[in-house]
Formats: structure tokens, C-alpha cells, sequence
């Protein structure tokens, strides 16, 4: 379409990142002479090792780091071009948790270029990368003044708020969307705007103090401390300092005397011993750069799930649940669904037909709203005893290409509703959904949501774009998921794994055949609706949209 998902939100790609060894603690010394300055830096660069020197290119990344963007942009939107499987299992619970790579490592060591090299030779997609850097405590008035004399110390363990990039990394783990404070180094505050995360299937969180925790250090499923020389990070934060901040080498010095080194020595470099691997050389290494890789795709393969397999096999024979509601079959509703059926029908015809089915479909799922009763004076100035939509906010999420279809309908008969989408597609390979892309509004989490897709035969895609809204924080009992048909199959597979969800569609056809197509079916109902080219098989799934 959220992801990463990710969500105005949307998966929501990160910000860019500090380079490595980005601290507060930046000397405020007087500056030389530009011509001084230049050359100093110049003479620096010299002092520094070539990185990564005679390693081949290797194909670019699909991470969620802006720097890498796995993307395809168009006038309107922003495609994940690499998809994320499933991360739940049949019953819709996250049976593995992300994969986390913690970097440690002094300041100025690499640990951020490490952190890229990595995503870049890992070559999979959804991947998040997490710089402490942005937990910096808020300081107190005292501590501002201090900082703004660069008397604070930013190279403490208590300069970092644990408790927030401990809670933030479980979330993470879980699967679920979290937000992420963006730190301002001039001001040495948090800015009001918070940036999203979400879809890891890796996280890498890399800083100084990334082993500083017990609670933390348990959330990691591999510790990686980059181990470079002292001089050569001293040479690195003095043409840093240089070059692009305009400080004067004497400066630099102090404050690298007065913080940096003692808190190495005290605090960083005593967590070597707790690192699975020590990486000496910093990206330099790029032999422990590829055995590293080699063992996240190892732990990788033995998560992944198959879940439309499990989905065919599950939950049949079962009576259909509570949760599911059905329209009414009248004879005008049994007619439309004859024309719509009907495969000698026009274009013209299917569209007008499938919109009228669409009006009567969400009409009828706004009846299960929450209500409550109100009193309204007429114009006669008598007193009515009505009713009024008892929630915050509806918000309309479909899930991309057929799903889209539902927003006019959802919006004629809900005045300033929010819409989201979500993209699903079926990988050809594997056969199973992968998320691609996800645009949420925010403070989705207050809402009652209603999820539209036209079609659901197993409920793969369907499962999915509730796990999506679940990892957001929307209660499971705010969402609705609306279809034109839907088969029993799909039905238990969502009733099954989210009983408190509202399943709301105009028809259920019993069966799904052994390509999990709904039978007798409906056809394709994007290529019907949109005009493109039909699938072969008469497919009810999505050719590059829902995966059913």
C-alpha cells in the first residue's frame, strides 16, 4: 500500500541516524581560520584506514533505514518492493520474536557503519535499526546549563533513559509498532515529533552503553562489540569535529580527556566481556562482517512459518462463529449477487452493481457501532430522544487493490472518516502473504476500524492486516472486517485467531478449491473492476494485490 510497517506511520521507514560515535558531548571551542580548519581535518583524514577497501559491491539492501530504502515510488505512494511473511502463526500470535543484534562499542568506533554493513550484506528485508542515541534523558534547567558549558556528562549510563529503550526494544521484539523520541544535540532535549518503527524481522540497536543493562542485555539474541583502536577514534571524532562542526583540536581534546576516554575505560569497555563476538578493526573486518551475517540467516530460516497451509487445514467442520454477520438475502441482494457472478457481465454492469452491494454491506456493519442515547431539540423546540455514535473516531482501512474499491461507499455514509491501506501480496514462490507496504493514521489506536477487502477465501491476507491494526495498538474488539464474499474457510481462520473481530460480508460460499480459490466464486474482482487483464486460472485472489 502500512510498515514497517511503518502507518503515516507507515512502515514507516526511520530517520536518518547519527553517523557513528554522534554524541551532545560536542566542544563549543573558538574556531580558526576556515583555510587552519580544512587542512587540519585534511591532514586527519590521512591518519585513518581505509574502509572496506576491495570488497565488492553487494546488492543493495531492503531496510527500513532511510538511507536504504527498498522502494518503489510512485505519484502517490510508497512501495515496499521487498515483502515481510508472516510473523504470527494460525492462531495469530507472534510464535518467534524479531531477531536483536546488539552493537556496543566506544564513541567514534564505527558502530553505525558496522550496524550498515551488516544490513547491507544480510539482504533482507524489514529491517530496523535503533541508535541510542536517541534515549537521551530529558536534562533538568541545572543540567541544560551544564550541558551548555559542555560540563554534562552525555558518556554516563545515567544519561540514558533505560527504562524507555527497554520498553521501546520489547515491543520491537513483539512485533508491535512503537515510537521512537528524536533527540535535538543543539538543545540537548527531545523534539515534540516522534518517529514510528515497525515490521522487524532483525533489529540492530548499536551504542555506547548497549551493554550497560542486565534487562537489556537480555533482550539481545547477539552482543557484537567493535573494538577499534583508541587513536584511530580520537583521530575520527577530531575530523568530525573539524570538518563539520567548525571546532578548534585543543577543544576537542579537553572534551575528549574530560568524558570520553574516562568513560570508556570505566563503563564501555569492561562489556566486551559479555560480547558473543568481538569485531577488532570496526568495519574494517569484513571477514567477521560476513560470519556474523552468516549466522543471523541461519537463526532467520529456522523462524520462518508457514501459515496459508495451516490455515487450509484448520478449524473446519466447526459451526460458523458468532462474530460473523451476513447480509440479509433478500431478493434485491440475491439479484446482485447474481449479476455480479455472472461472468458475461460488463464491466459497466459489475462496477455499478458490486458499489450497491458495497452502500448496503457498510450501511449494515455501522449498526454495530456503539451507541448511545442523546436528547436533540427539534426545530419545533421539543425534545427527541435519539441515539449517537458512542466512540472517538471511525477510521477505513483497506487492504490494496480490491479493498480500495469499499472507501467511496465507506465515505458517503461517514462524514470525515480517516482512511488507511495496507498493500498484501501473495509471494508466487512461497505462496504465502507478505506485507509490503502500510499508510495508518495517527492515534489509530483510539478508533473503531473498519478493514475492507472485497474478497477473503483462506483469510491469509486478512489475518495479516488484523495482526497489522493489533500491532498498533487497536483493540481487537474495535475491528471490523468487511467483504462482499468471503468462504467459510476464511471466516474460521480470522474467527479462530481473532474471536473478538466482527466479521461483516454480504454472502459465504462453502468451499475454496486446491488453488484456495473461492468456489463457485466471484472471479478475480480487481481485474473485473479495474478492467486489467485476468489471471489465468479465474483467480478470486489478487494478481500483485490481497493474497485472500
Amino acid at each position: 500500500m502500512a510498515a514497517p510497517p511503518a502507518s503515516a506511520d507507515a512502515p514507516r521507514q526511520a530517520s536518518p541516524l547519527p553517523a557513528a560515535g554522534d554524541g551532545p558531548n560536542r566542544p563549543e571551542g573558538k574556531t580558526e581560520t576556515a583555510c587552519e580548519d580544512r587542512s587540519n581535518a585534511e591532514s586527519l583524514d590521512r591518519l585513518l584506514p581505509t574502509v572496506g577497501a576491495g570488497r565488492s559491491p553487494r546488492k543493495r539492501t531492503t531496510s527500513q533505514c532511510k538511507s536504504e530504502p527498498p522502494l518503489l515510488r510512485t505519484s502517490k505512494r510508497t512501495i515496499y518492493t521487498a515483502g515481510r511473511p508472516p510473523w504470527y502463526n494460525e492462531h495469530g500470535t507472534q510464535s518467534k520474536e524479531a531477531f536483536a543484534i546488539g552493537l556496543g562499542g566506544g564513541s567514534a568506533s564505527g558502530k553505525t557503519t558496522v550496524a550498515r554493513m551488516i544490513i547491507e550484506a544480510l539482504d533482507v528485508p524489514w529491517v530496523v535499526l535503533l541508535s541510542m542515541d536517541s534515549f537521551y534523558k530529558v536534562l533538568t534547567r541545572q543540567q541544560q546549563e551544564q550541558a551548555a558549558h559542555n560540563n554534562f556528562n552525555f558518556d554516563h549510563p545515567d544519561a540514558f533513559d533505560f527504562d524507555l529503550i527497554i520498553s521501546t526494544l520489547k515491543k520491537l521484539k513483539q512485533g508491535k509498532s512503537v515510537k521512537v523520541p528524536i533527540y535535538d544535540f543543539t538543545t540537548h532535549s527531545r523534539k515534540k515529533d516522534w518517529k514510528t518503527l515497525y515490521g522487524a524481522n532483525v533489529i540492530i540497536f548499536e551504542g555506547i552503553m548497549a551493554f550497560a543493562d542486565k534487562t537489556l542485555l537480555e533482550l539481545l539474541d547477539m552482543k557484537i562489540f567493535v573494538d577499534t583502536d583508541s587513536d584511530i577514534r580520537l583521530v575520527r571524532r577530531l575530523r568530525r569535529d573539524i570538518s563539520e562542526r567548525g571546532r578548534d583540536i585543543e577543544g576537542v581534546i579537553k572534551q575528549y580527556n574530560k568524558f570520553v576516554k574516562p568513560a570508556f575505560d570505566q563503563y564501555i569497555q569492561p562489556t566486551m566481556r559479555v560480547a558473543d563476538i568481538v569485531v577488532p578493526r570496526g568495519s574494517g573486518n569484513t571477514v567477521a562482517i560476513d560470519l556474523i551475517v552468516q549466522h543471523v540467516h541461519s537463526q532467520l530460516e529456522e523462524r520462518e512459518l508457514s501459515v496459508r497451509a495451516a490455515l487450509a487445514s484448520a478449524h473446519q467442520c466447526h459451526p460458523l462463529p458468532r462474530t460473523l454477520s451476513v447480509l440479509k438475502s433478500t431478493p434485491q441482494v440475491r439479484g446482485m449477487h447474481t449479476i455480479i457472478r455472472d461472468k458475461e457481465t460488463s464491466r459497466d454492469e459489475f462496477i455499478f452493481y458490486s458499489k450497491r452491494l458495497m452502500r448496503l454491506l457498510i450501511e449494515h456493519a455501522l449498526s454495530f457501532l456503539p451507541f448511545q442515547d442523546c436528547v436533540v431539540q427539534t426545530p419545533q423546540g421539543q425534545d427527541y430522544a435519539g441515539k449517537c455514535y458512542a466512540g472517538k473516531q471511525i477510521t477505513g482501512v483497506s487492504i490494496l487493490r480490491a479493498g480500495e474499491t469499499m472507501e467511496p461507499a465507506l465515505r458517503a455514509v461517514c462524514k470525515d472518516v480517516r482512511i488507511g491501506t495496507i498493500l498484501i501480496q501473495t509471494n508466487q514462490l512461497t505462496g504465502e502473504p507478505e506485507l509490503h507496504y502500510l499508510r495508518l493514521p495517527k492515534d489509530i489506536s483510539d478508533d473503531h476500524v473498519i478493514l475492507m477487502d472485497c474478497t477473503v477465501s483462506t483469510g491469509a491476507a486478512a489475518m495479516m492486516a488484523v495482526r497489522v491494526l493489533l500491532d498498533h495498538d487497536v483493540p481487537e474488539d474495535k475491528i471490523f472486517l468487511l467483504s462482499l464474499l468471503m468462504a467459510e474457510m476464511g471466516v474460521h481462520s480470522v474467527a479462530y485467531a481473532f474471536p473478538r473481530v466482527r466479521i461483516i460480508t454480504t454472502a459465504v460460499d462453502k468451499r475454496v478449491n486446491d488453488l484456495f480459490r473461492i468456489i463457485p466464486g466471484i472471479g478475480n474482482f480487481g481485474d473485473r473492476y479495474f478492467g486489467t487483464d485476468a489471471v489465468p486460472d479465474g483467480s478470486d485472489e489478487e494478481e500483485g494485490g490481497s493474497a485472500g
